[in-house]
């Protein structure tokens, strides 16, 4: 059985899908204001191989991932490069589709624009308004989250600490991982100036970050999703946020899992502007990788654990990878391809993947033992029959994995 360690929680549970056939899952998708580094990919690929494995395991998956194309840093970016925010937007948008291809990531059911969703943010914001869970404030609306039982479950906040002093903070986002102990904003109400407007019911603006993801997840989702994921950065802020928003309005739980995959250092260090130190898929394939072996490393660690970008640490996975390719090379030319018997060897790796991936998506567990295998087998000594059976497994493994061939 799948076992995945739930942040609302903070513990290992056996998954169980709100539907027992089709699992529903929303991820947070890229903030499109700049391209997408190799640091917000491994998040992505991560939730792609769980899409993966779950179909794997005999689920249909419907899945959404949505573009944060209103913020306050599209509006910044759009300015500084002059340009619009839509043009700049829908520039990455259609770079991130592109790499989106040869890392071999499926493309989701679903992928709502912020922008698309508006009326929906602003329907939520009248009943937020009329629960007396938010209020204007000059130009805008925000959320007070003392008013809404459990704030900051999935992080773990300590209600008890918060602030009695009210404070408004009327930013998208902030710099850093710590917590605004005040509102948040919802609606942004715009001036003469603004470009980025929406004319609505509750006035002239835009919707916030914070209201974005609850806006596009009751477009298209009904009922609670079984699983909600994303980057470690949104257990600050973000998620509770998110959390606190939808199921203020609605009877019922926002989902049942939710899951988030840690940074992407560089040399043990933070990927930063800053530090000169942002990686692009770009940047490994002018060092000679391909684009199977970035997304090998990428997903070759737990997702819960810091990975390390270092010349040292790709150059390995990498070398790794292709000796398993080799191995699986020699396998496939002992096959013989009329015969139809999986054999105990190609039982051994199959179970072996699943062990792994069933504890918490061990993908490097998994693969190590899969290498193992294959390693500890005389495979000249291989009955076409035994190559056969294991070529199956293996390719129907790759489709989890998706680096093999």
């Amino acid at each position: 059985m799948l076992k995945l360690f739930n942040s609302l929680g903070k513990k290992i549970e056996p998954f169980q899908s709100v539907d027992e056939k089709v699992v529903t899952i929303f991820t947070c998708g890229p903030s499109i204001y700049q391209r997408a580094h190799i640091g917000n990919f491994r998040t992505f690929l991560f939730e792609d191989v769980l899409v993966r494995y779950l179909e794997y395991s005999g689920y249909s998956v419907r899945r959404g991932m949505n573009f944060t194309d209103v913020e306050d840093k599209a509006i910044k970016e759009a300015e500084k490069r002059e340009m619009t925010v839509n043009k700049l937007t829908e520039e990455n948008i259609k770079d991130f589709m592109v790499e989106m291809d040869p890392l071999r990531m499926k493309i989701p059911d679903y992928l709502p624009k912020a922008s698309e969703a508006v009326e929906e943010a602003v329907e939520i914001i009248e009943r937020l308004i009329d629960l007396k869970m938010a209020y204007r404030y000059r130009e805008n609306i925000y959320f007070d989250p003392t008013k809404f039982p459990g704030f900051g479950k999935i992080y773990g906040l300590d209600m008890s600490k918060w602030p009695a002093k009210k404070r408004r903070f009327h930013k998208d986002t902030y710099p850093g991982i710590q917590w605004n102990l005040g509102d948040f904003i919802l609606w942004h109400g715009c001036g003469k100036r603004d470009k980025l407007c929406w004319d609505s019911r509750i006035g002239r603006g835009r919707p916030s970050w914070n209201i974005q993801d609850p806006s596009m997840v009751s477009k298209h989702f009904k009922g609670t999703l079984s699983i909600y994921a994303g980057g470690y950065d949104n257990l600050f802020r973000h998620h509770d946020y998110t959390r606190a928003i939808l199921e203020a309005i609605r009877p019922y739980p926002m989902a049942r899992f939710w899951l988030h995959c840690h940074h992407l250092q560089v040399n043990g260090q933070k990927m930063s502007k800053s530090k000169g130190n942002i990686y692009y898929t770009d940047t490994l394939l002018e060092q000679g990788y391909d684009m199977s072996e970035i997304r090998f490393f990428l997903i070759y660690g737990h997702y819960r654990e810091k990975l390390d970008y270092s010349d040292q640490n790709i150059r390995s996975a990498a070398e790794k990878l292709r000796k398993f390719r080799k191995m699986v090379a020699k396998i496939e030319g002992r096959a013989d391809q009329q015969a139809d018997l999986h054999g105990s060897i190609a039982q051994r790796i199959k179970d072996t993947f699943a062990e792994k991936m069933d504890n918490d998506l061990d993908i490097r567990g998994a693969f190590d033992g899969l290498y193992g295998v294959l390693s500890e087998i005389a495979i000249e000594e291989l009955k076409p029959t035994e190559a056969l059976g294991m070529m199956k497994t293996l390719r129907k493994i790759d489709g989890v994995l998706r680096v093999i061939s």
